[in-house]
């Protein structure tokens, strides 16, 4: 009131009687809505308010509300059924109140997909809301995760790669922390070393931290993780289960075009833990036991529970399965190993999730202290636990072994018979010989053919040790690659033969013969391109034009091999002067 010298006594009690009228008219709509709809509104907040573009149609009454739908459960994601459902109900409400609330709907997914897609306006606007109700606390960690993001950017942006919401709040689920993490840029430090940039930047990024939550009033603790861009992509390589959670489940507020491919390519499959990475997560199992019997209460919470999860993960990577959050990793242990495969018992994914709830009890507060007598217990349980999980480990290597050498074989044989083509007469490594001398390939990719060939006839006989399976998967990798990448200059030397490119006024199109059909890109450098199909008459000219997609001409350039010799007639040169005009010139 004191730093609102000129308004008026009048003017200052009329504001507080239309807060006071606002505050009864919010709680009356929140208290309704909230009533028939408990479990899936999760946020209300007062948005601030809208510019109109005609400043005389400005509604001044107007009063901006956000409701925030949790549809994470549901079937369908998005659920927009849900929301449709809700929003009907809800809009009714708020004009029987006042007429002049101006709803925002929103569902959790459609929030995490605007974040995915780099529109960040809705985030500034909860950043700057006043939240109303937030059982979950989801608002105020989108508030606090905002201003903060917001402070760093404005004080280095260049350095800050993606900014990332990690952890349960994240997924939908209650959490008493707010969990972030920043991947800072190292790649072009040069007057300090990486390790000083790390330490610097950190600082200044978690003093923010304390501004951010001072700011928004959160008893949240708000715990911030930085990362430098090479170490976190060391960690991916290494398979952390961490990064692999935090790929699948984080949340993006800022990024420059580094976190999305990432988890782009986790979902496709292409980041796979390494068999060393595998074996490491083993010995961590191990290990950690060894310093879970020289400590009591902080040990037997924490590296115990690392003790027994680790190696549970270990299997599951090996069988094939990514890294899972630790509640994932014992329904999968138990569905996968118990039910599934009859491999493991079921007493031992009892022990795992005993211990799990024993460190998320202390961890929470729950369990206030523990006797030695249950350490003993759980030391002598998670004994047993590795015991027979290191047996287990052992029978997945033998069932998944020729599976996996089977799969590598395959690859191989394919991606050779692409190249020399198949031939029951000549053997592939010789014919392969011969290819690699005409074209300058490399030789070794002859031995790595002959490495693999030997190799299974040595894995029937089980004469193949597990050192020589990891050296040729690492061999055959290099192999199946740099063949790979010659089909593919070969596939696009042969496209280039089979493209005529015109131009006609500022435009510049191609046609691709591909046969009878052709595809027709009217202009190659718009941004969004219109693609073209068409028939080769006998004439030699175009038939009917139908739209088409890129998808369906890929599909076509996949199926239709490309002839030796393309004969192109005139017919062909009219038509195109036909369609987009007589001043069209051929480019060579």
């Amino acid at each position: 009131m004191d730093q609102l010298p000129n308004i008026s006594p009048e003017k200052l009690e009329e504001m507080k009687k239309r807060q006071k009228q606002l505050k009864t008219k919010l709680d009356k709509f929140k208290i309704q809505i909230t009533k028939n709809f408990k479990k899936e509104i999760i946020g209300i907040a007062i948005l601030p308010p809208k510019k109109a573009q005609d400043p005389k149609k400005e509604n001044k009454q107007q009063i901006n509300v956000l409701v925030l739908i949790d549809d994470s459960n549901s079937k369908t994601i998005p659920d927009f059924k849900l929301k449709d459902k809700i929003a009907k109900e809800i809009t009714k409400t708020a004009e029987k109140i006042d007429k002049n609330i101006n709803l925002e709907i929103m569902i959790t997914s459609e929030l995490k997909e605007a974040c995915f897609d780099g529109k960040n306006e809705i985030l500034q606007l909860i950043a700057m809301s006043a939240p109303i109700y937030d059982p979950m606390d989801v608002l105020v960690a989108l508030k606090t995760a905002e201003i903060h993001k917001t402070m760093i950017l404005k004080k280095f942006e260049k350095y800050i790669v993606s900014y990332i919401g990690v952890g349960s709040l994240f997924r939908g689920e209650k959490s008493n922390d707010i969990d972030v993490s920043i991947i800072i840029d190292d790649t072009d430090v040069k007057r300090m070393t990486r390790a000083e940039l790390k330490d610097k930047l950190r600082a200044i990024i978690i003093n923010h931290g304390f501004q951010a939550t001072e700011i928004t009033g959160t008893k949240k603790q708000f715990h911030i993780q930085v990362h430098i861009l090479t170490d976190f992509w060391d960690s991916v390589k290494d398979a952390n289960p961490v990064v692999f959670t935090f790929l699948r489940d984080g949340v993006p507020f800022y990024d420059r075009g580094t976190f999305t491919p990432w988890r782009l390519l986790l979902k496709m499959g292409k980041i796979k833990p390494s068999p060393e990475s595998i074996e490491m997560h083993m010995d961590i199992g191990k290990k950690l036991l060894d310093r879970a019997k020289k400590k009591l209460m902080v040990v037997a919470t924490e590296d115990l529970y690392y003790a027994l999860l680790n190696p549970a993960q270990a299997a599951l990577m090996l069988y094939g399965i990514p890294p899972s959050t630790p509640k994932e990793t014992i329904k999968l242990l138990d569905e996968i190993f118990v039910k599934k495969e009859k491999l493991l018992e079921k007493k031992y994914v009892i022990t795992l999730e005993k211990v799990f709830k024993f460190y998320k009890g202390i961890e929470h507060g729950e369990i206030k202290s523990v006797s030695g007598r249950e350490i003993d217990a759980f030391l002598k349980s998670s004994e047993e636990y590795l015991k027979r999980l290191d047996k287990l480990f052992k029978e997945i290597e033998k069932t998944k072994e020729k599976e996996n050498f089977s799969n590598i074989y395959d690859t191989v044989m394919r991606v050779t018979e692409d190249v020399i083509g198949k031939d029951k007469k000549s053997k592939p490594e010789t014919k392969l010989k011969k290819y690699c001398e005409q074209t300058g390939l490399p030789l070794r990719l002859v031995d790595t053919l002959k490495a693999t060939i030997k190799a299974k006839k040595e894995l029937q006989a089980k004469k193949l040790t597990k050192a020589e399976i990891n050296k040729l998967r690492r061999e055959t990798r290099i192999y199946v690659k740099t063949l790979a990448e010659h089909i593919q200059r070969i596939n696009i030397a042969e496209l280039e033969r089979a493209t005529i490119k015109f131009r006609y006024g500022n435009s510049i199109g191609e046609v691709i013969i591909l046969g009878e059909h052709a595809f027709i890109t009217p202009d190659i450098n718009a941004e969004e391109k219109t693609i073209q199909k068409t028939r080769i008459t006998k004439e030699g000219g175009l038939s009917k034009i139908e739209s088409s997609k890129i998808q369906e001409m890929e599909q076509a350039i996949m199926e239709n091999p490309i002839k030796e010799s393309l004969f192109i007639k005139e017919k062909l040169f009219s038509d195109l002067k036909g369609i987009f005009g007589e001043n069209l010139e051929i480019m060579l």
